[in-house]
């Protein structure tokens, strides 16, 4: 890479862990750079996992007060996270990069609505809870960890926009505080990203240079991520969401 060349990858890099730490979708700044300056698409989606694992582990690490007392959760969406990012990451490897574009776009917009309607559809959870005096599950249940499980298979593969998905759904089946769910988004992508990095270390062939630039950018990135993310209320939170979604959205189809 030239210099510029070097420059460009690692501003990418400091805007794709700042938007990963908010939101998610940080991949749609750094992946597109890398295949403008010659990465083959798969060599290129290997360094560019490889080099978002510190941007991811900063993000988390930025957002450790909001962590406090979700151990168990950590725990139990992080078991999933492990299975579906290895998961994802030999999917990557064994299918062609076709395999997932037609659903993804959908997969992404469903989440979108699911984030917008949330806090209708949770109050309306909790008022049928009420009239059938039931409680609601435990950590979000068994539906909420098959879900975790496969969004992290897709987070493996790719994730473009796979926080977006973790936000939808342990918004809808988790009571919390959103920047709290937004924490626990963060360790689960350091997970799933993390485990992704350590399979394509044996087997899978990437550019040290793009990671390398990516990793100090995203690193960076996660700081500022955490700083600006944890000041938005709920309302412009999902708003950022909104708008990281469509972007990702439209990035998939156009391209």
């Amino acid at each position: 890479m030239s210099l510029w060349e070097c420059v460009a990858v690692f501003a990418a890099g400091i805007g794709a862990g700042t938007i990963n730490t908010i939101v998610g979708s940080g991949t749609l700044l750094t992946f597109p750079v890398l295949l403008a300056f010659g990465l083959p698409p798969v060599t290129a989606n290997v360094s560019n996992t490889l080099g978002l694992v510190p941007g991811s582990l900063s993000g988390a690490f930025g957002y450790r007060r909001e962590l406090s007392g979700q151990r168990t959760r950590i725990l139990r969406f992080g078991a999933a996270g492990l299975i579906g990012g290895l998961g994802g990451a030999i999917l990557l490897l064994a299918l062609p990069s076709s395999a997932f574009d037609a659903i993804v776009p959908i997969l992404i917009a469903v989440a979108l609505v699911l984030v917008v309607l949330q806090p209708k559809l949770a109050a309306a959870l909790r008022a049928r809870r009420a009239r059938n005096n039931t409680t609601a599950p435990r950590h979000g249940g068994p539906l909420l960890l098959l879900g975790v499980m496969l969004a992290s298979v897709y987070g493996g593969y790719f994730g473009a926009a796979q926080g977006v998905i973790y936000l939808s759904l342990m918004g809808l089946l988790l009571t919390d505080d959103l920047q709290r769910l937004n924490a626990l988004k963060n360790v689960l992508a350091a997970i799933v990203n993390g485990v992704a990095a350590v399979f394509f270390l044996f087997v899978a062939r990437f550019d040290w240079t793009a990671v390398l630039l990516i990793a100090a950018g995203s690193t960076l990135g996660g700081q500022i991520g955490a700083t600006v993310g944890r000041r938005l209320p709920p309302t412009a939170l999902r708003a950022v969401i909104v708008l990281v979604g469509l972007a990702a959205i439209a990035q998939l189809l156009l391209k």
